[in-house]
């Protein structure tokens, strides 16, 4: 029930266990379902956005200092688009339990490509690559 994603100035982990969900419904004012409609269905106020990425940082590892630090130098000064979308996301997480993959590895393929001297395997690895890269720059 955890999402990682690049926040600020590098990949975080997102979790909200009980503790969160409670602080996030006392900061502000509604229950967890309510909040999570609400951003599913693109209502969510800018204060359910910031406090769930700040609690989601919590919850997943980050102490609460940092994590206020974290929000207030990268979450309020970026566009609410990008912030909504992270938001979702953890929310989603912890409300339909979903666990990510992990990301395939293009640089670990291309080592193990060379190693066996299988160029298909180079190829498949560098166009695997460049396509990480390509959704890389989406955002």
């Amino acid at each position: 029930m955890k999402h990682t994603a690049f926040f600020g100035d590098g990949e975080k982990t997102f979790a909200l266990p009980a503790e969160q969900i409670l602080e996030l419904e006392r900061k502000t004012g509604n229950g967890f379902g309510t909040i999570y409609a609400r951003c599913m269905t693109g209502q969510s106020s800018f204060d359910e956005v910031i406090e769930t990425i700040r609690l989601g940082l919590i919850g997943g590892g980050t102490s609460p200092k940092e994590a206020q630090a974290l929000t207030n130098a990268y979450a309020r000064p970026t566009p609410f688009a990008r912030n909504y979308q992270l938001a979702a996301d953890i929310l989603e997480a912890r409300w339909s339990g979903k666990v990510e993959a992990p990301a395939p590895d293009a640089q670990h393929d291309l080592r193990q490509a060379a190693a066996t001297g299988d160029a298909s395997a180079i190829l498949r690895a560098r166009i695997a690559e460049a396509y990480a890269e390509d959704a890389d720059d989406e955002f």
